[in-house]
């Protein structure tokens, strides 16, 4: 709340007297300034919820044109405070809120809801597939695709072009279909953009470790190994957010199980690049330690450093290609 400012007196020069006239006696000075106005000490808070939670409210107080604040406490959890004259009537408000909407329970399964966040990542292999597949840049097939002894040899940056050709259209269908699905599932939990490079970067190391672990005529490509790391990133995201004392441990490696079995349904096939999938599935799983749990948890805000983010996943692949095709 801005500090209103005590007003300043000032003191014009009177004008020449004139011969006939006398000057007014001057008005008394008060020897000290009003006191300056004085915020109230403290704030109330009224609500503590999650990033949506706390934001709905807020839009429920702006509406009754209650003046609030809100913030993120250090244990994660976002709080909402208002004055103390306004916290009778900010807790009638948000209370009637909640009659009417219900808070959620703390762990929801997620949504079957449709976001457009995977669309930006999945742009990446539908682009680079097209220029092959219509031959709009000379050799980038071959010049991209996962090659174990050449990857081995200094040319590391085919771990990473070789995750945005695929083989067919069918091939890519699949790939996109699979990776929409867990992309939009881990877009409700936080936003894409504080994943996404990390996951280009798991899958390239991912294509690494099968060059190594094979290390003869091999050649893999194909954006399976990203879907794959997406759903071990996944797993242990949902591993973590599963309450101990509702479910107990062997309750919460559930989500661990059912992605592991669902790696293995998506992996089988007669061209399948199993190891590359495995090694996927592994290395996300280590990426899906990387958000903080109460921002899991509680949620956040999409900001514009999340950009940034964005940015760099594009330049990731941006700079494979840049030496594929040098």
């Amino acid at each position: 709340m801005p500090r209103l400012m005590s007003p300043m007196i000032r003191r014009r020069p009177l004008p020449p007297l004139r011969d006939d006239e006398q000057r007014p006696p001057e008005p008394p000075v008060p020897d000290q300034e009003p006191p300056a106005f004085e915020e109230p000490e403290e704030s109330t808070l009224i609500a503590i919820g999650t990033y949506r939670q706390i934001r709905d409210y807020s839009l429920v107080l702006l509406s009754q044109g209650i003046v609030h604040r809100f913030q993120r406490s250090e244990e994660g959890p976002f709080e909402i405070f208002v004055s103390p004259e306004f916290e009778t009537r900010a807790s009638e408000q948000i209370e009637l809120y909640r009659k009417e909407n219900p808070p959620k329970e703390e762990n929801p399964p997620l949504p079957l809801s449709l976001s457009l966040q995977p669309v930006w990542v999945l742009l990446v292999p539908v682009v680079c597939t097209v220029l092959d597949f219509g031959n709009f840049v000379d050799r980038m097939h071959f010049a991209g695709l996962s090659d174990a002894s050449k990857v081995l040899h200094g040319q590391w940056w085919r771990t990473i072009t070789a995750l945005t050709l695929h083989g067919d259209a069918r091939h890519i269908a699949s790939n996109l279909l699979s990776g929409y699905i867990v992309l939009n599932l881990m877009s409700y939990r936080l936003p894409l953009a504080r994943m996404a490079p990390f996951l280009a970067v798991a899958s390239a190391v991912a294509n690494f470790f099968v060059a190594l672990t094979v290390q003869s005529d091999y050649r893999a490509l194909g954006f399976s190994t990203f879907v794959f790391a997406a759903i071990g990133a996944l797993a242990v995201i949902e591993f973590r957010l599963m309450p101990r004392e509702t479910h107990g441990m062997l309750r919460r490696f559930a989500p661990l199980c059912g992605a592991a079995s669902l790696a293995v349904f998506l992996g089988l096939g007669e061209n399948a690049d199993i190891l590359g999938h495995a090694y996927g599935f592994i290395a996300g799983a280590i990426c899906g330690l990387i958000p903080q749990k109460k921002t899991l948890r509680w949620g956040t805000p999409t900001t514009l450093a999340d950009l940034v983010w964005v940015a760099i996943y594009f330049a990731i692949f941006i700079v494979g290609w840049k030496f594929a095709l040098a």
